[in-house]
Order: C-alpha cells, then sequence, then structure tokens
C-alpha cells in the first residue's frame, strides 16, 4: 500500500487535532508535529489553517459518510428503528469519546462559521447532506405510517440533527450521557413516532 501524501498526512493530522482541541486551540506548528512534518511544508499544501480546516470538514464528512449509509439505509429494519439505531450509534460514539470531542460539525459551528465564510459554507453543505440522508428515511418512515406526518421529512430531519447536536453538546459539559438519552427518549417516543 502506498504511503500517504504529505498533503494527506497534514489533512489527517489537521482533522485529528481539530476535533480534539477546537480551531483555536490548533496551531499550525501542532499540525505538523502530528504529521512528523516541518512546519514550512505546510504552506506548500494549504494557503491557511482556515484552508486546511475547510478540507478537514471534507474529509470529515467522507470518513463518516459510509458509517451514515450504512446503517441509515439498511432496510433489514423499520425506518423510525433504523434512525434510533442510527442515533444510539453516534451516542455511543461519543460515551466511547468520553464526551470530550464532540461532531466536529457542530465544534466548528460554533466556533468559527461566524467569521470564516469558506469553513462556514463546507459546514452548510455538510448539514446539508445529513439532512437529506435522514429526511429520506424520515419520508419512508412517514410512508409506512409509522413516523409523524405533522410535518415536512426535511423539517424533522433538521429539528432532529439540531437536537441532537445540542444535546452532545450538553453531554460534552455534563461528561455523561444524559442530554443523549433524553434526546433518543423525547425525539424517538414522542416527536417521530
Amino acid at each position: 500500500m502506498a504511503r500517504p501524501s504529505l498533503r494527506e498526512q497534514l489533512l489527517v493530522a489537521g482533522l485529528d487535532s481539530f476535533h480534539r482541541r477546537g480551531f483555536n486551540g490548533t496551531s499550525v506548528q501542532d499540525i505538523t508535529d502530528a504529521a512528523g512534518a516541518p512546519k514550512g511544508s505546510f504552506y506548500n499544501h494549504f494557503v491557511s489553517k482556515e484552508a486546511l480546516a475547510a478540507e478537514a470538514v471534507r474529509k470529515y464528512v467522507e470518513l463518516r459518510r459510509s458509517v451514515h449509509r450504512d446503517l441509515l439505509r439498511d432496510t433489514k429494519l423499520k425506518p423510525l428503528r433504523r434512525l434510533r439505531r442510527y442515533f444510539e450509534s453516534l451516542n455511543q460514539a461519543a460515551a466511547k469519546a468520553a464526551f470530550s470531542s464532540g461532531c466536529l460539525l457542530g465544534n466548528f459551528g460554533a466556533e468559527v462559521s461566524g467569521y470564516n465564510p469558506l469553513i462556514s459554507k463546507r459546514l452548510g453543505e455538510a448539514f446539508a447532506g445529513w439532512t437529506d440522508a435522514v429526511a429520506a428515511v424520515i419520508r419512508e418512515g412517514q410512508k409506512a405510517g409509522e413516523i409523524s406526518r405533522d410535518f415536512s421529512p426535511a423539517e424533522l430531519a433538521a429539528f432532529t440533527i439540531h437536537a441532537w447536536e445540542g444535546a452532545l453538546l450538553r453531554a460534552k459539559v455534563a461528561k455523561n450521557s444524559a442530554p443523549l438519552d433524553l434526546f433518543v427518549d423525547v425525539t424517538f417516543d414522542k416527536i417521530l413516532a
């Protein structure tokens, strides 16, 4: 197997550092140290830390896309159960990370989207893609009569993702799963049902 390019090494190191420490808590030096690269080489591949962060959002989505696709398209499960299992798997990942890293999309949304148009644009695209994937399952569940039709699939998907991001933020603060457990119970037993 070919060794990853230096650009790819910097991207992976940046993604990891941004996810663990945030945008402002990560320096170019942190990224190059983690990648085992000289600091000057960073600028041969990225014009700025912001440009790397925008690419990190793309990479984050790419890495999670197969997990999303597999869980959300598992037609052996009814749509509502499939969605619940999907969000429960996200909650388990948060617990495995000791509620410390959160979701890169939510983290960047809170930290840098207000002042960086490129990162904000990438975040918007990422959230739109995620919302579309969840909405497809909700649409299927509405057709089957197991998910509420009080709102459109897109509205329910957006609300569900917004609520999960907020619950994850609270879980990071509390350092426990209580907010995420409450999210699952209310969302799947009351709002979507």
